[in-house]
Formats: C-alpha cells, sequence, structure tokens
C-alpha cells in the first residue's frame, strides 16, 4: 500500500503508537536493570555485573548490554527525560546519547562548576522530545565541551577503543578509535607495508591493501615470538581438525576450529598445516598423556590442551570468558583425592574459579554438558527462559 492511499494513515498511526510502547517498555527495563545493580542480583549466579549478565542470561551483545546499564545509570541523574522516556516520548537511544554528559567524571566536573543539572535535564527533554535525533548529540556535546574547554588532558588511553565483531563466517567486522598520536603510528606501521607490497598490475583498492598490511603487521607479530604469553603459551594461530577431514581432498566447508572460534573448511586448513606444526591430539590412552593421576598435582600442558579443545572457554553458566582467561580447575580437588586428569579438569575463568572454590558447583553431564549450582543448591541456568505476555 503507498503512502497516500486510503488506509496508509492508519499504519502508520500503529507504527508511532509501537514505538511509543517500545519507549515505554525500554524506560521499565531501563530502571530494573539499574535496580539490579544496585541490589547486586547478579551475584546471586556467579557474575560480576549486569552487562555480564544481559549477556550471558539474555543474548544481549556486549555494545547493547552495556548501554542499557548507562541508560539505568543516567535516569537517577535526569529525572525529566527519565519521565519522558516512561510516557514513550524519548527513545532509548536518545537517553543513552544523554548519558555520555552525566559520566561520574562529568558529574563532578559540573558540581565544580556550579553547574544546575535541573537546567541541563530540562533543555535535553526539550530537545530530545521536539527535535530530530542528531540535534540531541550536539546539544549534548556541546554541554560536555563546554564543561571542558581547555581540552581533555594528554592521556591518549582513554579515547581508544577497538571492538572486533565476529561474524557467522569468521570473518571480522573491526571498529575503533584512536587518539592522535595513536593513529598516527598505526598509520605509519601500515603504510610501510602499504608501499613495500606494491606489484606491478596490482588493481587491490586503497581499502584492501591496507586490510592485507594489517594482517601482515599481525604475521609479523607472531613470527617474531616476542608477544606476552597466553596462559603459558606463546600466542598461536590453532585450527582443531578431524584427521579425515584433513586429508579428505573433498573436506566438509566448517570442518576446521579455530581458537577463536571462527570456523575454516577443511581446504583452508590444509593450507595454514603447510606453514605450521601438525600436532596430533588424541582424547585417550593411546595419544597424549592425559592422566597423570595423583603423581602431579597441576595440570600439564597436554591436559591444558585438551580442556582448551573440549570445553572452548569458562564452563560456568552464562560466562563467555575465552580460554586464554581460563584456570584448569580440579573438580575434585587434588587434596580432597582427586586425580589430575581430563576427566577431573574443567576450565573456569578466574573470577568463577574462585567462585567453585566458595560454594558454586560445576558438573560435565554424560552428554558433554555442563551445569551450574549455586551454594543452596539450585542450579543456574541460561539462557534465562524469556516469558511470554499473558494472554
Amino acid at each position: 500500500m503507498c503512502s497516500g492511499e486510503p488506509g496508509s494513515g492508519d499504519v502508520l498511526d500503529d507504527v508511532a503508537a509501537l514505538v511509543a510502547e517500545r519507549n515505554r517498555i525500554d524506560a521499565r527495563l531501563a530502571r530494573a536493570v539499574r535496580a539490579a545493580e544496585l541490589s547486586r542480583a547478579p551475584e546471586r549466579d556467579g557474575l560480576r555485573s549486569m552487562a555480564s549478565w544481559l549477556r550471558g542470561h539474555c543474548r544481549l551483545s556486549t555494545a547493547d548490554a552495556s548501554r542499557l546499564v548507562r541508560t539505568g545509570r543516567a535516569l537517577e541523574h535526569l529525572p525529566a527525560l527519565a519521565e519522558a522516556h516512561d510516557a514513550g516520548l524519548v527513545t532509548a537511544e536518545q537517553v543513552a546519547v544523554a548519558a555520555r554528559a552525566v559520566t561520574p567524571e562529568r558529574l563532578t566536573a559540573a558540581a565544580a562548576a556550579g553547574v544546575d543539572l535541573a537546567v541541563i535535564d530540562a533543555v535535553f527533554t526539550g530537545v530530545a522530545v521536539e527535535q530530530p535525533h542528531a540535534d540531541l548529540a550536539q546539544v549534548v556535546q556541546h554541554y560536555c565541551n563546554a564543561l571542558d574547554p581547555d581540552g581533555r588532558k594528554p592521556d591518549p588511553t582513554e579515547g581508544r577503543s577497538l571492538t572486533l565483531t565476529r561474524h557467522a563466517d569468521g570473518s571480522l567486522t573491526i571498529r575503533g578509535h584512536l587518539d592522535a598520536v595513536g593513529g598516527e603510528k598505526l598509520q605509519a606501521a601500515l603504510e610501510a607495508h602499504v608501499q613495500a607490497d606494491r606489484p606491478a598490475g596490482d588493481e587491490r583498492t586503497r581499502a584492501q591493501r591496507l586490510g592485507d598490511a594489517l594482517v601482515q603487521l599481525a604475521d609479523n607479530a607472531l613470527a617474531a615470538g616476542s608477544l606476552p604469553t597466553l596462559r603459558g603459551h606463546k600466542p598461536q594461530i590453532a585450527v582443531v581438525i578431524d584427521l579425515d577431514d584433513l586429508v579428505d581432498p573433498a573436506g566438509r566447508p566448517n570442518a576446521g576450529r579455530m581458537g577463536f572460534g571462527a570456523t575454516i573448511s577443511a581446504a583452508r586448513a590444509r593450507w595454514l598445516a603447510c606453514d605450521g606444526a601438525v600436532s596430533r591430539v588424541v582424547f585417550g590412552p593411546d595419544g597424549a598423556p592425559l592422566d597423570l593421576g595423583r603423581e602431579r598435582r597441576l595440570m600439564s600442558r597436554h591436559i591444558r590442551r585438551a580442556a582448551e579443545l573440549r570445553d572452548g572457554g569458562c564452563v560456568f553458566a552464562g560466562c563467555g570468558a575465552p580460554t586464554w582467561w581460563c584456570d584448569v580447575h580440579h573438580l575434585v580437588h587434588w587434596i580432597d583425592g582427586g586425580d589430575t586428569s581430563l576427566d577431573n579438569a574443567a576450565l573456569l575463568c578466574e573470577r568463577h574459579h574462585t567462585k567453585v572454590h566458595h560454594g558454586f558447583r560445576v558438573e560435565r553431564q554424560p552428554s558433554g554438558t555442563w551445569r551450574t549450582h549455586r551454594p543452596d543448591g539450585t542450579e543456574i541456568t541460561t539462557p534465562a527462559p524469556l516469558l511470554a505476555p499473558a494472554a
């Protein structure tokens, strides 16, 4: 149905009503998240923050979880904007923009400057309700600039950020921000590779050459062997693939699993194997010494590697910590008679390793799945079921 035809106005009214209803729901959600944060509710499930709980239990992305937490905090300092959000007149994204003005540092600066935050709140609310979204962003930025007319102190690390988003095919989208000096360093390093790799007939775009240069930087750093270790091991590119897939020319398209979770084809795994070491890992008595019995308390590198391949990261419910953040935990403590073996091992990040030593419990099922229990014996399930609205 085209705009302007009879009935199209009703559809648009429905859209506007639904947007307002979503805004009201977002406001309730943000307030509930803040209440849970203030009561330290995530601790009940063994997690430190609401952001981590939202990621692990509600399947939110890192960015959305963090924004929701910031929104809940901002509503406390901007009551007029919060009221408009409750009424459905302001979006969650607008509140997130305004939240930049009420960070702890800027609240301190505003108090020192004698700023009446109620006036700022009223201005923000008026612009958010009546003006385009971009106008609110400009007003907030203007206010933030006015709080610090001399500019930010020269601490470059505060303004640096890098986000890596992995897609289903294993590819990465890179988004980031660098200060002027950090950006200059990166550009100089990349440009060195761009200019050194300009073969005749090269038809790559500038963006493609820069992408290749970034990968080459990583290649050089990994090959040099001077990077910091990850849990006692030098960082390396690892691919796990069945032997049958590795030698079969018609191997499966997603036969190989890489260390950060991406999957690649058997053909690409063979390509990597041409210039890398191939290690045979067998989960059984005929392969690597996975069971060291009671003679040693610390897990060997063979057991750790096997646990990494099996668990893929922290096994505590709701946690997504990668393998290099994890310790290898004895399910039955060594001091209590537990042996040093893969069957008695579990990968746990530092926080959850501590939790397990203070009442929480993880156990592996015959199916290979893990279950987590609180000190009172109740199970932590994740993701939490999303309840359908009452009929």
